[in-house]
């Protein structure tokens, strides 16, 4: 509960019972005197008021009308995608290897005549009240990302926030569930921060964070190096935080233990120890294939031809019965599956290799000249796209769709124009503090 954001709301209003709305909330959580929680509240209101209206060229920021929820910001789908896009013009042009322009889910750089891969994930929203899963599963998606580009995983690190009055068992818990994936894989989790969420101004149990990993190789997988010809092949896979969730909050809590593997990480290091031929590595991560095929798409400038029947069966079998039932669909959620683009003539040995690691793989499609992405069904041919957010998941993102509610072109045009005053504020304060 942001008490600092509900007071700012309240005196921008001019609420004449915003004190007495507070003190209620804060009971509501910390069920403490009324007099104790007077004087939070009085507290709180100071210093909202204080930091009303800032004074200062470096607090100048224009809303722009389009909130993250608007434009389906971290739901991925097309808004998102699109909001990825105008990030890497903000950061802008850089000397890395492989930076945000790319829309891969790791950076590179170059040192000492070593790539080094560095990513960070933010632990699954809805895994708050189950820590030793959202840092399961933040740690494998971590590590997913060093592996896909070609890269041997050799550290973990970790950001944990825990909201006010949080349990410090939910903190012992979440990095249990990230030794976990550590120890299995044997990359070491050597550092990292805990934190509360926004201080004394955030009162709750949330708890949130992100895992990062940095990886070492002599050459690299990224997306952009898909080129018409490359067989596209797809290893098996049961999810992770996203069927989570879905199991969780649709009561099919049986199905969570499925996600609990390591084998994709398998597939990778067993890939990484052999002399093969791979393009361009990705994982079937939040948004899907649907998400995965219009992203390498852009990047690479290729056309993406997959078969559905093929995919389907990689899926594991609860878990798709769960999502078939649901009507979720299956092509727009994560699945924790590993995508390999490849030469047609590697993709025997590239076979061989996965499945003597105890992992299921299929060739799923092919790679063309030309741009999109196409989906082939039942004998018929279609569009590959994603929609504006992932597949809907969870009774609540069910009440709110998969489309946009707001015309998408307007909200377009307004969230360029956050990003060229983002640029335009960089740019002016990188001159100011040269000339100091």
């Amino acid at each position: 509960m942001d008490l600092e954001g509900f007071a700012k709301r309240g005196l921008v209003r001019e609420d004449p019972e915003i004190k007495d709305k507070l003190i209620s909330l804060i009971r509501e959580v910390k069920q403490i005197p009324e007099d104790k929680a007077l004087i939070l509240a009085e507290a709180v209101l100071e210093e909202a008021k204080a930091t009303l209206h800032p004074r200062g060229d470096v607090f100048d920021l224009e809303n722009v009308g389009v909130s993250m929820g608007d434009f389906g910001v971290g739901s991925r789908g097309s808004g998102d995608f699109y909001t990825h896009t105008k990030i890497a013009e903000v950061i802008g042009r850089t000397n890395a290897v492989v930076d945000s322009r790319q829309l891969d889910d790791s950076g590179v750089v170059k040192a000492n005549g070593k790539y080094i891969t560095v990513t960070v994930d933010g632990m699954h929203s809805r895994l708050s009240d189950y820590p030793f899963l959202a840092g399961f599963h933040v740690t494998r998606a971590a590590l997913r990302d060093v592996y896909v580009m070609g890269a041997k995983p050799v550290a973990l690190l970790s950001d944990v926030h825990l909201a006010d009055d949080g349990d410090v068992s939910k903190l012992f818990d979440h990095i249990a569930g990230i030794a976990t994936v550590s120890e299995l894989i044997g990359v070491p989790l050597i550092t990292g921060s805990t934190l509360r969420i926004g201080g004394d101004m955030v009162i709750g149990d949330r708890l949130t964070g992100c895992v990062g990993a940095v990886g070492v190789s002599d050459s690299l997988t990224p997306r952009k190096s898909a080129r018409p010809g490359d067989v596209i092949m797809m290893s098996e896979g049961a999810g992770g935080g996203t069927v989570c969730s879905a199991a969780l909050y649709y009561d099919r809590h049986e199905v969570v233990e499925e996600t609990l593997n390591i084998k994709f990480l398998e597939a990778a290091e067993a890939l990484l120890k052999e002399d093969l031929t791979i393009h361009a590595m990705t994982d079937v991560t939040n948004g899907g294939i649907r998400g995965d095929a219009k992203e390498i798409s852009y990047t690479a400038g290729v056309k993406l031809l997959f078969e559905e029947e093929k995919m389907r069966r990689l899926v594991n079998p609860r878990v798709l019965e769960m999502l078939d039932s649901l009507k979720i669909d299956y092509l727009g959620v994560s699945i924790d599956a590993l995508l390999i683009i490849a030469p047609q003539e590697e993709a025997g040995k590239i076979a061989r290799t996965i499945r003597g690691a105890g992992v299921a793989i299929d060739e799923i499609g092919i790679v063309e000249e030309g741009e999109g992405a196409m989906l082939q069904m039942d004998g018929k041919v279609s569009d590959f796209s994603p929609r504006f957010r992932e597949a809907a998941y969870t009774p609540i993102k069910k009440a709110i769709g998969q489309d946009a509610k707001r015309d998408v072109a307007e909200m377009t045009a307004r969230v360029d124009r956050a990003s060229l005053n983002a640029v335009a504020k960089k740019s002016r304060f990188v001159e100011k503090i040269r000339r100091r």
